[in-house]
């Protein structure tokens, strides 16, 4: 079904149109949402609100961007208040020091497939993300793991696309030099 097609369903509250919505995309906020939040009993809220949103909300949507991209955009602003409602002095939007780049770097071309692919590799960089600032982790988990484009993470955080670009270069470095300590050890 067409994306114009299914938001007419929506509009008509078809529960089919919503069931396939939510089997699409229900997950997909729910990552950002536990990326974003380290509460995965807050994602949940966060999946509902969202989909609260869509029914009730569906009629205002002008189509400006896509279903998908706006659904983000709704999940990561429950996200952010969510966040401020813990932590109310907590600058989401915090520019990190331009000339702090990384000190270590590693060659993980030489590191064994089965060392990059096992559950300790994938656990160290589960870590290594979830260390990230929250703007940088953001960028980095809509275009690295949900593979949104850049204008799509651009439109979901209400940022230009150079402030994408910036955060998910500054994100892959620190991913990198959190990550060269543990790989290093894999390439004597």
């Amino acid at each position: 079904m067409s994306e114009e097609k299914l938001i007419a369903a929506l509009k008509r509250r078809e529960p089919d149109a919503l069931a396939a919505v939510f089997e699409q995309y229900a997950d997909r906020i729910y990552r950002l949402a536990v990326s974003l939040l380290h509460d995965e009993q807050q994602a949940d809220g966060v999946v509902q609100n969202t989909f609260l949103a869509l029914i009730e909300s569906i009629h205002q949507f002008e189509g400006r961007s896509s279903l998908g991209t706006w659904l983000y955009r709704v999940g990561y602003n429950e996200c952010r208040m969510r966040q401020r409602s813990i932590r109310p002095d907590l600058e989401m939007d915090a520019v990190e020091d331009p000339d702090t780049l990384p000190q270590h770097f590693a060659d993980w071309s030489m590191v064994p497939d089965h060392i990059l692919e096992g559950s300790e590799a994938r656990a160290e960089m589960e870590r290594a993300i979830q260390s990230l600032k929250p703007e940088m982790r953001t960028v980095f988990v809509l275009r690295d793991v949900e593979g949104l484009s850049t204008e799509e993470t651009a439109r979901i955080m209400n940022i230009s696309e150079g402030a994408v670009k910036v955060r998910l270069h500054r994100a892959r470095l620190a991913l990198r030099e959190k990550l060269a300590a543990y790989f290093t050890e894999f390439v004597r």
